[in-house]
């Protein structure tokens, strides 16, 4: 238990880089309903320009958004895919995804890119847990007023309009496609900045760095739904959950880590977990149905 106490700090700064990655996944999977695989390459894609970008000399800053546009880039095939030739919105971004493994590979040259602390003034570090937590709130923080701004706008009430109801939408004379494209630029751009953020906090830069990013962004969303589900309905609130629910996230896997869980199963547990909590609302509801129903009988 000792352990993970000490491990404590370190889960809520990788859990809170990760809560950014969510905030993208929210974007496409709650707003846009929209079941975009392309995190996995673009989370890579944003390590792997940012790695490049710094070995240059580039400012860090500009490297990170660099990394946002190359993000922005990979959605926008996404919706070409999508919009353009038709192809379902998992195949659209499976085919991105696959893509984009060779293309991060030919970013690094490599399959692996190391980037050493200590010649860089980097903005989270792995050894350094509070400066890390802090510089990722303030991340979250001009992430989330930047979005709750975009989406009080036309362009964002359309966006939404499209995921709401997409015929409606139509016969309201909204262009769906042009603006599930946008959504998707935007939601993969704000996945590679935190694939940038990544590479710095964790000191390099890998091809498998975006594998199964999918699966704890959906399950950041859902553990912060589960949890303030009834107590956020406002979309900032929403996306806070967003993000509290990656660090509840991490702070559970290193629980079973410091409870001995061999790292072979780490990968199984994860999706057991992210299982469990996708299942949650499902038997809420059912439950509440059936008490509704019994209810009605009594009466």
């Amino acid at each position: 238990m000792a352990s993970f106490l000490i491990s404590l700090p370190g889960a809520a700064a990788q859990g809170i880089i990760w809560g950014i990655m969510a905030i993208g996944v929210y974007i496409t999977y709650r707003i846009l309903d929209f079941a975009d695989l392309t995190v996995d390459g673009s989370l890579g894609t944003g390590g792997a320009v940012f790695a490049m970008c710094t070995i240059s000399g580039m400012n860090i800053y500009l490297a990170m958004l660099i990394a946002f546009i190359a993000g922005g880039i990979a959605g926008l095939a996404t919706g070409i895919f999508h919009t353009v030739f038709g192809i379902p919105p998992i195949l659209a971004g499976i085919l991105t995804q696959l893509a984009l493994y060779s293309v991060n590979l030919d970013i690094m040259g490599q399959s692996n890119q190391a980037l050493n602390p200590s010649n860089y003034n980097f903005l989270v570090n792995i050894l350094e847990y509070k400066k890390s937590i802090i510089v990722g709130l303030i991340f979250v923080a001009v992430i989330i007023a930047v979005l709750y701004w975009f989406f009080g706008t036309e362009i964002g009430h359309s966006i939404r309009a499209t995921g709401n109801n997409q015929n409606m939408a139509k016969a309201n004379g909204i262009n769906t496609n042009v603006n599930k494209v946008i959504a998707l630029v935007i939601s993969n751009g704000i996945v590679a900045l935190s694939g940038a953020l990544l590479s710095q906090y964790q000191g390099f830069a890998d091809i498998n760095m975006g594998r199964g990013a999918i699966v704890i962004g959906l399950a950041a969303v859902i553990i912060g739904e589960v949890i303030f589900g009834k107590l956020f309905k406002n979309f900032a609130l929403k996306l806070i959950a967003a993000v509290f629910g990656g660090v509840v996230y991490y702070i559970v896997i290193t629980l079973v880590i410091s409870l001995g869980l061999p790292a072979n199963d780490l990968k199984l547990f994860s999706a057991l977990v992210v299982a469990v909590f996708l299942g949650v609302p499902y038997w809420k509801n059912k439950v509440v149905r059936k008490k509704i129903k019994g209810g009605a009988v009594n009466a």
